[in-house]
């Protein structure tokens, strides 16, 4: 975006620039996001929970001192890793960097973790696995468009990143755009295929074993694409039954798989069992119709001749207790077709948050040291301490991720002790509302609430700030110089356009002043180039090595017209790396993995009691926790309270109308919302967007399953039962 300053009502306006990215374009939230900047309840001075409970208003030396004090206490009572630290994903890369440095120099605990394990933990976890790196996206966004085929599974880009359909005209204009989506949502639209695609067939057109092109007349009914509608929780055997079909068919690159991957017989092998019609029994999509799609998949493989395919995935196949294992099954096919590492064709992740990339690389996940560095390897350690200026023995091992570290939180009023039951008793919350974010939230709140210190940094009061201790106003977006690092690992500046209200400051000067008073004797620069150089020497040779990138580089290749640098960018005089993997993959060996995975299925499965799914998204107007769109009014209007899409044939069935205010019931507890009817979602299932608070809030009811590999919660299904809510009638009198 291009931002003005005005003298209006607004402090800058808003226009979309014409970037590779989104190309001129701009979606709702983008075009009011100046509103959120001069909220009415915008935070603007530090407040400080008083002795009758209330939040009231502090002075910095106050608010820090206490603040400090409360850290001191803490960790003397009960030990270091007693505070505990969350960050986001919406973190400059700037911010991010210093908030990991500040949890492992200053306050020395292994309990940091971020919101970005609930959005890229297990396509991270599954890139790593197979390639040795993790970027988003290893090419740039716009090579979609000269592609013959993309699979797209669990991602609603038309809602979420509306700028960037765009990209996927051409493959449309084609008829390879394939949606992966229990919901007929407005990205499965694209496809043109019309109705209920539940159970939609294909009719066989007779295809020989090795002939991968559609005969004329045969495939789905839509002119772009095709929508597969799974039961929800299955994408993982759709994936398998895909490859499945190109393995028994010889539609794979034999060549590629043996020169440029391994483990390819096991995958084989696995996948032996997962033939269509057997598929199509746990997934509910036709065999001919899986068929269908692999064929088109190869058709677009180069080996075929074709111009290029994509595999691409999203929240929806990631949030799950087998993302990772659902990732990995979306790269086998994709190795299996020879497309990483190939310009034109690929697998990539769709990043979820602003800076989903650049926050997990320098140093807010547990595990990670910056520059994608793992926490664990004394190699990493050492070069980190190095340029921190501290012994690579003081730097903590790996923590708690992100669900397990909430779940563990807190120890008021339980008479219990640190030493034996190990629970942090301080948080310090970062660009995150987790008590809307979170799943099982009600958990969280209570885990909150038996805090000894809670502080959190926002911009507007958010339900996880009116819980806190102590709440310190930050800079947003218009008022702070940094950097951000797009989905396809592209770096890219952020400059202050107007200065922020009131007493608002930088967290990189919090953290400067919470080190001061802590007695750290390492430094804490406050200038965002001067952080972004020393976490640019911090990532050198790392994965994501920024090493050749500073602000003025930056802004000299912007004021040259260039359209900023991918990572790695290891030298001042390397032009950066937008297509990874073309010579190799960052494997020891070079050569990508195949790994064999099996479907196992949800943690929490349709039962007698629950019968129904319930799965979770976004809409259009609002994002995350939607404690800044909830804000604007241009927004609000639109869809201003959650509600419950349901089929029109279960509404029928349980006596849920139109309007009706359904009540929705999971393991975890209770919530209500406004029934709609929608033939867009699966008869056996109901969906909810995760924007709210309080009694429509989905993440209260949702599971807190994790991925075994990524951490990862699993958001995205779980067992409900639905019924019509009471109707609360006046007494008179």
């Amino acid at each position: 975006m291009t931002l003005t300053p005005t003298a209006g009502p607004l402090p800058v306006t808003v226009a979309p620039r014409d970037f590779p990215t989104n190309r001129g374009g701009l979606c709702q939230k983008g075009w009011t996001s100046a509103t959120v900047l001069r909220a009415a309840d915008r935070l603007t001075t530090p407040l400080l929970r008083a002795a009758d409970g209330e939040l009231r208003p502090a002075t910095w030396d106050d608010a820090l001192d206490a603040v400090a004090a409360g850290i001191e206490r803490v960790q003397a009572e009960h030990g270091r890793d007693a505070v505990a630290v969350f960050g986001g994903g919406g973190l400059t890369n700037e911010k991010a960097y210093a908030l990991g440095k500040f949890a492992r120099t200053v306050l020395r605990t292994a309990n940091i973790d971020y919101n970005g394990r609930f959005c890229m933990a297990s396509a991270a976890a599954g890139a790593n696995r197979a390639f040795g790196a993790d970027r988003g996206l290893p090419f740039p966004l716009a090579d979609l468009a000269g592609a013959d085929a993309v699979l797209l599974l669990g991602s609603n880009l038309a809602e979420t990143m509306p700028p960037s359909v765009q990209h996927l005209a051409g493959v449309r204009s084609r008829g390879g755009l394939v949606v992966v989506d229990p919901r007929r949502s407005a990205t499965a639209a694209l496809t043109g295929e019309p109705g209920d695609a539940v159970g939609q067939r294909v009719p066989d057109a007779g295809r020989s074993p090795r002939r991968p092109v559609p005969a004329p007349g045969a495939g789905p009914v839509g002119d772009q694409g095709v929508h597969l509608q799974p039961v929800p929780g299955t994408d993982l055997v759709v994936l398998l039954a895909l490859l499945h079909v190109v393995v028994a068919e010889g539609l794979a690159d034999a060549a590629y798989l043996a020169e440029r991957t391994t483990g390819v017989e096991d995958v084989r092998r696995s996948v032996a069992a997962w033939w269509p019609e057997r598929a199509e029994t746990v997934c509910g999509v036709p065999a001919e119709r899986l068929r269908h799609v692999a064929r088109l998949l190869a058709a677009a493989s180069p080996v075929h001749g074709g111009a290029g395919a994509y595999v691409l995935t999203g929240r929806g196949v990631e949030q799950s207790s087998q993302g990772t294992a659902t990732v990995t099954a979306a790269i086998n096919l994709a190795l299996a077709l020879g497309l990483p590492g190939r310009a034109g064709s690929g697998y990539g992740a769709v990043t979820g948050q602003g800076n989903g990339q650049g926050g997990r690389e320098h140093g807010q996940k547990a595990d990670q040291l910056p520059g994608y560095r793992k926490i664990d390897d004394p190699a990493a350690r050492a070069h980190v301490a190095a340029v921190w200026g501290v012994d690579p023995a003081t730097i903590p091992g790996p923590g708690k991720p992100a669900v397990e570290l909430l779940r563990s939180l807190g120890a008021r009023g339980t008479g219990t002790t640190f030493a034996d039951d190990g629970r942090p008793r301080a948080l310090l919350v970062h660009g995150s509302n987790v008590v809307v974010s979170a799943p099982d939230a009600d958990r969280v709140t209570a885990n909150l609430r038996a805090l000894d210190l809670l502080v959190v940094c926002d911009l507007v009061p958010s339900e996880t700030a009116l819980l806190a201790d102590v709440v310190l106003p930050v800079t947003q977006w218009a008022e702070e110089e940094g950097t951000m690092t797009s989905l396809e690992g592209r770096v890219i500046r952020r400059r202050r356009a107007v200065d922020a209200p009131g007493e608002v400051r930088s967290e990189l000067w919090i953290l400067a002043e919470l080190a001061r008073r802590l007695g750290s004797p390492v430094a804490f620069p406050t200038d965002p180039a001067v952080v972004f150089d020393e976490l640019a020497r911090a990532s050198a040779g790392g994965v994501a090595d920024y090493s050749g990138l500073s602000h003025a580089r930056l802004d000299a290749d912007e004021a040259a017209g260039g359209p900023g640098l991918h990572w790695p960018v290891p030298a001042a005089d390397h032009p950066g790396t937008p297509r990874l993997f073309l010579e190799r993959f960052a494997t020891p060996d070079g050569r990508a993995r195949l790994v064999p995975v099996d479907h196992v299925g949800p943690s929490d499965d349709v039962r007698p009691d629950a019968p129904l799914y319930l799965v979770t998204g976004r809409v259009l107007q609002h994002y995350q926790s939607g404690a800044q769109t909830r804000r604007v009014p241009e927004l609000d209007r639109v869809v201003p309270e959650p509600f419950v899409e349901l089929h029109p044939v279960l509404g029928l069935r349980l006596g849920v109308g139109d309007g009706d205010r359904a009540r929705l019931t999971t393991r975890r507890g209770t919530i209500e919302a406004v029934a709609r009817w929608t033939d867009a979602v699966r008869p056996d299932t109901v969906f909810m967007p995760f924007h709210w608070s309080g009694e429509g809030s989905v993440n209260r009811v949702t599971t807190d399953a994790t991925d075994p590999v990524s951490g990862m919660p699993e958001f995205k299904v779980c067992a409900v039962d639905v019924r019509r809510a009471p109707v609360l009638q006046e007494v008179p009198g």
